[in-house]
């Protein structure tokens, strides 16, 4: 009979595109997966990769082999996900892929009010500004924020991810305060980089849009440390208010243009559509949703004391 076991270790080959570095994937040798596969090759009776010194491919059996394994996982992980979804707590490895300084400010801090409510969840966060493949790197959840073209993900709406103005109050009482948009061009307007090269910020007020060119000295990719710069007094900058929001509050940072809104993203949770979703994955979005969501998040209740 042939040994199923050795289907994962055939997919993870392919997805990895070779021997030594599926291996490392799986925590194995590679001697160890080479064999396996000649020993399924064997067992068949049909060779199913080309190998040569630079790259692997599959023959036409591997092909047709391949297909049909990745239908025999799917419908193994449905079982899995079938008998576990009814179990009373949930349990198990939940990986999960997080924005670096969300996670670092938002998330770090509940993660162990999370595993304490459910001690037999195993929590592996990674933090990364990139678009991580969900799927082949194999987490069960991430946060994305903006449009999410992966047509193979579900998404949950969490909350919205505003971006604010703001300079500290050293900064204004040298300077002066902006009154209008078109004002900016007489500050120096530090810049993130993190997503666009263009130096224009966007406005809006009673559906009229406003378009500046701004100029400064700096220019970085990181929220973390263009927030730095602006409490140090170097200037204006914009900031997601998920970063600026407990700073406004204490007064270390001041809002500026608030009659103006800019344009803001939603942070989703997303997941591989699945016909059973785990408990581990079921109760970390509605915790999510719990400490996080809302259309007002705790990091912006400082608007309230503008109206």
């Amino acid at each position: 009979m042939l040994d199923i076991s050795t289907i994962p270790i055939f997919t993870t080959v392919i997805e990895q595109g070779g021997f030594s570095k599926a291996a490392e994937k799986l925590g194995i040798s590679t001697s160890a997966v080479s064999k396996r596969i000649s020993r399924l090759e064997a067992q068949l009776g049909v060779q199913l990769l080309y190998r040569s010194t630079r790259k692997l491919s599959l023959t036409e059996a591997g092909e047709r082999y391949y297909e049909h394994a990745l239908q025999a996982l799917q419908a193994a992980l449905a079982a899995e996900q079938a008998a576990t979804e009814l179990q009373r707590q949930p349990k198990g490895v939940l990986r999960i892929s997080v924005p670096m300084s969300f996670g670092r400010l938002h998330l770090a801090p509940i993660i162990p009010v999370f595993l304490k409510r459910y001690p037999q969840i195993s929590l592996h966060m990674h933090t990364n500004d990139t678009w991580s493949d969900v799927i082949a790197e194999g987490f069960d959840i991430a946060l994305r924020a903006g449009e999410l073209p992966d047509s193979l993900l579900i998404a949950k709406k969490l909350l919205p991810l505003h971006s604010v103005l703001c300079a500290s109050p050293e900064y204004i009482a040298e300077q002066g305060q902006p009154e209008t948009p078109q004002s900016l061009i007489k500050h120096n307007c530090i810049v993130s980089t993190h997503h666009s090269l263009k130096n224009e910020w966007v406005f809006m007020q009673h559906d009229v849009e406003t378009k500046v060119q701004v100029t400064g000295n700096y220019q970085v990719n990181s929220s973390d440390a263009l927030r730095e710069s602006l409490l140090q007094g170097l200037g204006i900058g914009r900031l997601p208010t998920f970063i600026a929001g407990n700073d406004i509050a204490r007064g270390k940072l001041v809002p500026i243009l608030t009659d103006y809104s800019m344009p803001h993203k939603i942070l989703y949770a997303v997941f591989p559509e699945r016909q059973y979703l785990p408990q581990k994955v079921r109760v970390f979005i509605d915790f999510l949703t719990e400490n996080l969501g809302g259309d007002t998040p705790h990091w912006d209740q400082w608007k309230h004391n503008l109206a």
